[in-house]
């Protein structure tokens, strides 16, 4: 059987923290243009906003949302897999590990967080049964999960979770709650927003000279803003107003408590 190209067309731009005032302007029109990151932005919001005691942020990446918490009050600590860096993850604060044992001890931690790392988990149990260890007795857990997005980070992506499939993993734990995050009005303009950017990507890649196609493609370009910004507007009412079906949704929040 051949086997699957692992080259991607348009691989998920590397999140990045709003530490600086370019990179805030930077990551709030990311949230405009994103559905994705704008649903986990606003549940994370939610859920962090006065959090206090240590958290763990599991696949933490560039720490984008650490922001969201009080540095007075709660104390934050990120690990990754060391085959991040591959994909654009740099934290120099991060602790890099061998994603199968977290290196901290039994009920460490007041709270977790796992944003959009499952589905590149092969055996998700382990990593669940590591959450439940460290995390406290009444801590809280937040993690997220993407359900209607396109192959990222080939060959690390393996799962799309429906909500009966995350009951059962994430059994180990006293209390879960399941919420969907936009509608499929949400996941129809999140990929019309993906496909006119590899649109756009294609643009930057061709010879403007040489390739026949380019010149349509510019004009695709142009005449696909109107419809972009459509897309965009009704993406946006599907995460705030609910507008559309929840039956299949950009993705997943689950909260759990030990």
């Amino acid at each position: 059987m051949a086997s699957t190209s692992q080259v991607e067309g348009f691989q998920p731009r590397a999140q990045w923290p709003p530490s600086t005032p370019i990179t805030r302007l930077l990551f709030y029109l990311r949230l405009t243009a994103d559905l994705q990151t704008n649903s986990i932005y606003r549940d994370l919001r939610k859920h962090l906003t006065g959090f206090s005691g240590k958290l763990l942020d599991i696949g933490c990446g560039s720490s984008p949302f650490r922001h969201l918490l009080d540095p007075t009050i709660s104390k934050y600590h990120g690990i990754d897999v060391k085959e991040a860096s591959s994909f654009g993850y740099r934290n120099p604060h991060a602790i890099y590990y061998d994603g199968k044992v977290i290196p901290f001890a039994d009920q460490f931690f007041d709270g977790l967080l796992c944003t959009e790392v499952l589905e590149h988990v092969l055996e998700p149990s382990e990593l669940i049964g590591e959450m439940h260890r460290v995390l406290k007795r009444g801590g809280l857990g937040i993690i997220t999960v993407p359900w209607s997005a396109r192959v990222h980070y080939k060959p690390f992506d393996y799962h799309r979770y429906t909500p009966s499939a995350l009951e059962t993993i994430f059994q180990p734990f006293d209390y879960q709650m399941i919420s969907s995050r936009g509608t499929d009005v949400s996941s129809i303009a999140s990929k019309i927003v993906v496909c006119y950017i590899r649109n756009l990507l294609r643009i930057k890649r061709s010879d403007m000279k040489n390739c026949l196609f380019a010149p349509l493609r510019v004009l695709n370009a142009l005449l696909g803003i109107p419809i972009l910004l459509v897309a965009l507007i009704l993406g946006h009412c599907g995460i705030l107003f609910g507008l559309g079906s929840m039956d299949d949704p950009l993705g997943y929040t689950i909260i759990v408590k030990k």
